[in-house]
């Protein structure tokens, strides 16, 4: 799904990563799950880039619906996988804490698991190598994404900054759609670690400029990443 000049979205509301197309090639945010490589081979072939214009995927958390064709594309093509410190453990070995359900409605709930396992959601490989990064840094791939530390989460939860596309990724950081109540518009995110963390991240987030904040999960936010961390305080 094309979002905006060389911006693309792979997936839906239910899980979601992006695809970040410039001249000098491709940088990729979060991984979805195992069957959404078909979806990034089919908006290459729509965009007719090669798969070697992939330069980088980047992890805004080591989450299992995150990370799903990420060994794939390492081992297939050779990408290189970053992810901040604070996940690498979580993301090599899928290991992290267990966390309280919250709420939740069964339609919704059935709705995600049935998706996840459409897409193959039980044969996510956790990532052998990654490239461990650290908040502030600008990374050498297309569109110079800048990571901006986010923990709640998880310990090592960033958001994606790419001036380029004027846009946001913010991973789970916060959703547009709660997975497990179906519940639309800017809140917190469910199954995470540290919730008030989570919040007094937000006021990193705000500080950011651009005009597109695009969540792991829920409907893309064309609006100031200001806007967007008030409305989830508001929820």
């Amino acid at each position: 799904m094309k979002l905006a000049p060389h911006l693309h979205r792979l997936g839906n509301d239910i899980v979601a990563s992006y695809l970040v197309e410039l001249p000098d090639g491709i940088t990729l945010i979060d991984a979805g799950l195992p069957g959404h490589w078909r979806d990034l081979r089919r908006t290459l072939e729509e965009i007719e880039r090669p798969l070697s214009d992939i330069r980088g995927l980047v992890l805004t958390h080591g989450d299992g619906d995150h990370i799903g064709f990420a060994e794939r594309l390492r081992v297939e093509a050779g990408v290189p996988v970053f992810i901040h410190a604070a996940d690498a453990h979580r993301v090599r070995t899928g290991e992290k804490p267990k966390t309280p359900m919250g709420p939740a409605r069964l339609g919704p709930v059935l709705r995600f698991f049935a998706y996840g396992l459409r897409k193959n959601a039980l044969r996510t490989r956790h990532v052998a190598e990654v490239t461990e990064v650290a908040d502030g840094e600008v990374l050498d791939l297309p569109g110079a994404p800048v990571v901006v530390g986010m923990p709640g989460h998880s310990p090592g939860s960033i958001a994606v900054h790419v001036p380029a596309v004027d846009a946001v990724f913010v991973g789970d950081a916060l959703t547009t759609r709660h997975v497990l109540t179906g519940r639309e518009g800017a809140q917190p995110a469910p199954f995470t670690d540290e919730p008030e963390t989570a919040l007094h991240s937000l006021d990193r987030l705000a500080a950011v400029s651009a005009s597109w904040v695009l969540p792991g999960h829920g409907a893309p936010w064309h609006g100031s990443p200001a806007d967007v961390a008030a409305a989830v305080r508001s929820a």
